[in-house]
């Protein structure tokens, strides 16, 4: 029973009271939330609320029977937010891109205009414009809640569709249920884009995707499928991160019916299928975007300084106008809703909860978080997102890239934080690039690397990577290409190879499974990262010729087998395999808690650290992970104290068909040796013979 004026602290508080300084300002932006909440619904269910795509844009309203028996006809009806226009009319295919008044659309108030045209006023696929007028200027524009726009392959200018196909038949849709295996299974991403999917130099589609990527994706075991550039953005070399419509299925790939097709097959496969979602800004064009619309630049973004972004030469939204607010919060609804999607990756989180949008900033403490340069609006627009995400799907998955750390953005709303579920180990990739770079072989430390990949917050759920499409673009590099480099083009066939390839290899396998074995929440690979594959990723621009030479995976060569990149297909297949099949995020009982790795990751129980000889031994659930990163040595009846019991070998990063040397008989069954010292903490000694540069999987059998 609480004692009179006892303060209730936040649970985030009371789960790390270093958090007690900044108690207020965490309470101020739960507040702020709270209260915009009930301005902007009047106490409705936010959900319902952001329901824009449904009444803004173009739709189309089918003849039907009233309950009288009158026949009523069908009509067309667009609506648009533009509060600065004097006047707007729809031009396209139907009138011969004229100003015309059939087509004027009419203010209805509250800065909304209207039109209502009969059925045989446009017709499927029939392109289209609206002409903003106003005060000093007018403007051709896309409608800003279009859900279909191409782009003219000649002029390169994109135009609204009327787009009216027959409403996709769901085979799958209702067992979201059963997709849902456990709340605490591991989540396993494989990250994609659709247009560079292709062997082919091309930009392949969504139904190519579909039928010749989503099955290897499925074989290799991964449960979510997350996908990038699905809102339409004018140049596809910026990897779909200039958005230019937030509420329209790129084009370039296909159909919004291949879209949901695609998903539907996932989903059918077992897999959750989640998006990029650029709500950190948009692009800059006026005749494809939102700048501008109205004639006014600050409709849907600051005025001012705060307009544009300092370094990525797009808009920035401004999140406290409640138009803002119900045109990102329904379209957070919208890809939901109408594609099934399941949840989103938030891109570019910690630009947009940052004024100074997180650039030159070190945060090097929890004063860096709470010193007056929050973005309010912004950490208050992310809470209504994902209370709207969870409302209309309570299993929905939530990510934000965010490299700052700050505390609370992956709790709960109700524990006093931003609401996401997970969010990205952004530090992973950078510590693997740094030690790959300045640390040699022999100063790798095995604690020190198990220590990086652990140094999670308990209370937050993150995906952890070695790698993701940043680190595969040009100007960076991808891991094998860090560890082999040119070497690939020589020596990566069986009988071809040399030291480097070897070195490569074992370590391409080795930092995948520490990676991925020490999750508290998933792991995710970038396509194609998994085997390995050759060179950068380059989309086609003027400085290449527009070639589509780099902006393809070449699964020929993971086909062949003689190549090694089958045979590191083959261990990341058989890793996620195991590890979807036996890891799960679960607390340790209060007997495995002294063992554990860090405060912040108990569900790894570290058994063993040998520095000099470069050895660590830990453990979850009954999987016992044993590493050997020293280069030069292999150990014969290497002996380390484990938990008593039977073991048997279930994965080795050594074994031939992993392109390893096959050292090892795995087929031998490992018994821990009794130590009367040891015995009352349940330890005993394992000998192990460990070849050098690798790693063993053991699964406890008693």
């Amino acid at each position: 029973m609480a004692k009179k004026n006892e303060i209730k602290h936040l649970p985030i508080v009371v789960r790390d009271p270093y958090l007690q300084p900044y108690e207020g300002a965490l309470q101020a932006r739960a507040d702020y939330a709270e209260r915009k909440e009930k301005e902007i619904t009047g106490g409705a269910r936010l959900a319902d609320w952001a329901s824009g795509y449904l009444y803004f844009g173009l739709h189309h309203k089918k003849p039907y029977t009233d309950a009288k028996g009158k026949k009523v006809a069908g009509e067309w009806v667009l609506r648009e937010w533009a509060p600065n226009a004097t006047a707007i009319y729809i031009k396209g295919d139907f009138n011969n891109w004229q100003k015309d008044e059939k087509y004027r659309l009419q203010p209805i108030g509250n800065g909304v205009w209207e039109a209502k045209l009969p059925e045989e006023a446009m017709r499927h696929e029939q392109l289209y414009k609206l002409l903003v007028e106003w005060n000093g200027g007018w403007g051709e524009r896309i409608p800003s809640y279009v859900r279909r726009a191409v782009q003219d392959e000649n002029t390169k200018i994109f135009s609204a569709q009327v787009w009216d196909e027959p409403e996709y038949e769901w085979k799958n849709r209702k067992s979201r249920v059963k997709r849902q295996k456990s709340k605490d299974e591991a989540l396993f991403i494989y990250e994609c884009h659709i247009g560079m999917s292709s062997e082919q130099e091309k930009v392949n589609s969504y139904e190519e995707f579909r039928r010749d990527v989503l099955p290897r994706i499925a074989e290799l075991g991964y449960n979510c499928v997350q996908i990038m550039a699905i809102q339409e953005h004018p140049y596809y070399g910026s990897f779909g991160y200039h958005v230019s419509n937030f509420f329209a299925a790129s084009s370039r790939f296909g159909t919004p019916n291949e879209l949901k097709a695609l998903i539907d097959d996932a989903h059918g496969r077992g897999m959750k299928v989640i998006m990029d979602l650029v709500h950190s800004h948009a692009v800059k064009n006026e005749l494809e975007g939102l700048g501008n619309f109205d004639g006014t630049p600050y409709q849907y973004f600051h005025d001012g300084a705060r307009r544009e972004h300092p370094a990525w030469d797009s808009l920035c939204f401004n999140y406290g106008k409640n138009e803002v607010l119900h045109f990102l919060l329904s379209n957070c609804k919208f890809w939901l809703d109408e594609y099934d999607f399941d949840g989103f990756r938030f891109d570019g989180v910690t630009s947009m909860i940052y004024l100074s949008h997180g650039l030159g900033e070190d945060f090097n403490g929890y004063g860096s978080y709470f010193n007056g340069n929050e973005d309010g609006d912004a950490i208050m627009y992310l809470t209504l997102a994902n209370k709207v995400i969870h409302q209309v799907k309570p299993d929905a998955i939530t990510i934000a890239e965010e490299m700052s750390g700050m505390p609370g953005l992956a709790a709960k709303i109700e524990d006093g934080g931003v609401g996401f579920d997970y969010r990205l180990a952004m530090g992973i990739p950078d510590f693997w690039i740094k030690y790959i770079k300045e640390v040699k072989d022999e100063d790798w430390k095995a604690g020190h690397i198990l220590f990086e990949m652990t140094n999670r917050r308990e209370d937050e759920k993150t995906i952890s990577y070695a790698e993701s499409h940043d680190q595969a673009l040009v100007g960076d590099k991808t891991i094998i290409f860090r560890l082999v480099d040119a070497d690939m083009y020589w020596h990566f066939e069986h009988g071809h190879a040399n030291y480097m390839v070897d070195r490569g290899i074992a370590l391409h396998k080795m930092i995948r499974l520490v990676t991925a074995s020490t999750i508290n929440g998933g792991y995710l690979t970038f396509m194609g990262n998994e085997f390995g594959h050759p060179e950068w990723i380059d989309f086609p621009r003027e400085g290449n010729g527009w070639s589509y030479k780099y902006a393809r995976r070449q699964w020929s060569l993971v086909d062949n087998p003689n190549y090694f990149f089958a045979d590191l297909n083959r261990f990341d297949e058989a890793m996620i395999h195991l590890l979807r099949e036996n890891l799960f995020i679960q607390k340790p009982n209060a007997e495995e808690k002294k063992y554990h790795v860090s405060e912040h990751m108990p569900w790894v129980m570290k058994w063993w650290d040998n520095e000099g000889d470069q050895v660590v031994a830990y453990s979850r659930g009954d999987l016992l992970f044993i590493f050997n990163w020293n280069g030069q040595k292999s150990f014969s009846d290497y002996g380390m104290l484990v938990p008593e019991g039977k073991y048997k070998a279930v994965l080795n990063t050594d074994a031939k068909e992993f392109a390893g040397f096959g050292l090892s008989d795995d087929s031998v069954e490992h018994f821990t040796l009794h130590d009367e010292l040891y015995a009352k903490d349940g330890k005993g000694w394992l000998k192990m013979y460990l070849p050098a540069r690798s790693a063993v999987v053991l699964k406890r059998m008693d």
